[in-house]
């Protein structure tokens, strides 16, 4: 994998907890980074894999609505 510097800035606090929960964690802070940065893609690729698989299925369900609505919110509720 090839690494590339970047600079960030950052809240001093935050940059302090920051390292903390590095130094907790046995991992230096561009490790931290690394391994939250590679979460959040991890999530952000399985999540816009499920909805390209599922969006096709939407249109196979059939709601009787034939998308409009006959009712008002309120409507639905007893007040």
């Amino acid at each position: 994998m090839e690494y590339r510097n970047v600079t960030l800035s950052l809240p001093k606090e935050l940059l302090l907890r920051a390292k903390h929960i590095a130094i907790e964690r046995g991992t230096s802070l561009s490790g931290l980074l690394t391994q939250l940065l590679e979460d959040l893609t991890r999530r952000e690729d399985e999540y816009h894999r499920a909805k390209e698989h599922h969006l096709p299925m939407l249109g196979k369900f059939d709601l009787a609505t034939k998308g409009n609505v006959m009712w008002a919110r309120s409507d639905l509720y007893d007040r």
